[in-house]
């Protein structure tokens, strides 16, 4: 065994062409570190629906330059034997370390095979990259970039020319290509002969995002904003300046790209503290509200004062005011939601007599749905303009929600005022998350595979109406590795996640309200609820 690992990691290291993780690998081999090369050749990374993701460093269970040149050359024979030949590739890249070198390689992989390659100029949010693929009639797109996972990870997105996320049988039929490739050596990759492109593909984006504001709406609502150490800000101050807000207050420890995230344990304003420095600016600047996009921009985090300091709204917070603002703008076409998101997206379509889809997790579901006029993910993702970008945007989410807020301001009126209307409405939808992060990825397996043997039949006294395995697959949905409980008056899903090693539960209670004074009481028993659903769902998980 001891032999076979060794020579394995020789035949890598003999083609590896990057320096830095020669050396990493050369030392591995020398000090016969046999615990750290057996974890990065115990496999390879697997190439999925989100493409690639993974820590940097050497050899094939890493993220380095050796498989994404593979990665590339999987995507190209895929391309040519689907008939795009000839085709066009635009690669976009964020500013984590080494993004600027894959998309090079990349497009060095792309031009050796007969495909044309044009690379974004600079560090740019990944719904340009997503925009770009259609506004260019590309036959497909990749950004490098590791979204809001920790500093030592990077990814690579693969998007096919309708502008979307790959979904099966494309995932797997690309695996099998990289699977293919027997060496390094049979790729080509030339020096030069793609394109770097100008500025006329971002300026074609900035036009587009003035497209999802009312003409002559308010824009008076003042912003605070970080880009949380990414590739945000110069994007969303153009987008802010060109639609005549306030220019937004920056949080300027985390205003420019830094690899490092410096400020941050989690790049990701979900994540506890990640928002900190931003309530700090607001706290002395008391803006209208704060705004968050993750390091590659297309998530959008919103916080508002709530009594006397600032919280982040949830995700389905986010999801349903937009939702309702496009409805009082009089938008047409389908409402579509992943199955993890609150349900109130639902009822806010039926009442506006608007069409509504649920899909499977992830916006290469969402933006397929026929007819997409808006879709949200209760990840902070939100698409706004599906007709310019099919994936979620943070740029133009936070142009929508800042037109929604001064809409609301020039009434004297907050966001938290519209999310009462609603829950008078539609009755309080509560939403949770119970998150569990492993480093044994086999816990996860044990945990889905008891509630699979042991569903629950009930949870905070709650009856299970329904239990669900959705890795059968449903009427609606296609299979997938997850399981959905229906209750009376909640609704609960566990799925392990698809880019973390991270089991998720997606918790929603529903509490009728009569009216704004029966407000309180619906939120204290929401919580109670919430808490009782976490508590039996933890104990029947094992977790």
């Amino acid at each position: 065994m001891h032999d076979d690992l060794i020579a394995r990691a020789e035949a890598w290291l003999a083609e590896d062409p990057d320096a830095e993780t020669r050396d990493e690998l050369a030392k591995l081999i020398e000090t016969g570190d046999t615990a750290e090369l057996s974890a990065r050749f115990s496999g390879t990374l697997q190439f999925g629906t989100a493409g690639l993701r993974g820590e940097l460093g050497a050899g094939p269970m890493r993220m380095n330059r050796s498989v994404v040149i593979r990665a590339a050359a999987g995507l190209a024979a895929y391309l040519k034997k689907n008939g795009h030949s000839g085709g066009l590739v635009v690669i976009g890249y964020d500013a984590r370390h080494r993004s600027a070198d894959f998309a090079r390689d990349t497009a060095a992989v792309m031009t050796g095979a007969g495909l044309r390659a044009a690379v974004l100029p600079r560090p740019l949010p990944t719904p340009v990259l997503a925009f770009a693929v259609r506004h260019l009639g590309a036959v497909a797109g990749v950004e490098v970039t590791a979204s809001h996972n920790p500093p030592r990870d990077n990814g690579y997105k693969v998007y096919l020319g309708d502008g979307s996320q790959i979904v099966p049988p494309a995932d797997a039929e690309i695996a099998a290509e990289i699977d293919a490739i027997a060496s390094l050596r049979d790729v080509p990759r030339p020096e030069s002969g793609w394109q770097t492109l100008d500025d006329a593909v971002l300026d074609a984006y900035l036009a587009r995002t003035d497209a999802v504001l009312g003409a002559g709406s308010p824009r008076t609502a003042r912003t605070v904003y970080t880009a949380m150490h990414g590739v945000g800000k110069d994007v969303l101050l153009a987008a802010f300046a060109r639609a005549g807000f306030p220019e937004p207050v920056l949080v300027a420890e985390q205003a420019d790209p830094d690899p490092d995230f410096p400020t941050v344990a989690f790049p990701n304003p979900e994540e506890p503290g990640a928002m900190d420095l931003a309530f700090a600016r607001a706290r002395a600047t008391d803006p209208d509200l704060v705004i968050a996009n993750d390091p590659d921009a297309d998530r959008c985090a919103v916080a508002v004062r709530d009594g006397g300091d600032w919280r982040m709204l949830r995700g389905d917070e986010v999801g349903a005011l937009l939702a309702a603002h496009l409805v009082r703008r009089g938008a047409r076409g389908t409402f579509a939601e992943s199955i993890v998101s609150s349900s109130l997206l639902g009822r806010i379509a039926g009442k506006a007599g608007l069409p509504y889809e649920e899909t499977l997790t992830g916006f290469k579901w969402i933006a397929r749905v026929d007819g997409l006029r808006y879709g949200y993910e209760e990840a902070l993702g939100y698409c706004v303009d599906p007709e310019g970008v099919r994936d979620k945007d943070g740029i133009t989410a936070a142009l929508l929600i800042t037109e929604l807020a001064s809409a609301l301001k020039e009434e004297g009126r907050t966001l938290l005022d519209l999310l009462d209307d609603l829950a008078v409405e539609h009755g309080l939808h509560a939403t949770d998350q119970l998150s569990v992060r492993v480093k044994d990825l086999s816990l996860i397996a044990d945990a889905m595979r008891r509630l699979r043997e042991r569903p629950p039949a009930e949870l905070a006294g709650l009856p299970v109406t329904r239990a669900e395995d959705l890795s059968l697959g449903t009427d609606r949905l296609p299979p997938t590795d997850g399981l959905r409980y229906t209750l009376t008056g909640a609704r609960v899903i566990v799925r392990p996640s698809g880019t973390e090693p991270k089991l998720k539960c997606y918790l929603e209670v529903v509490v009728p309200v009569a009216d704004h004074a029966g407000l309180p009481a619906a939120r204290a028993r929401a919580t109670e609820l919430l808490t009782a659903v976490r508590r039996d769902l933890s104990a029947a998980a094992g977790i």
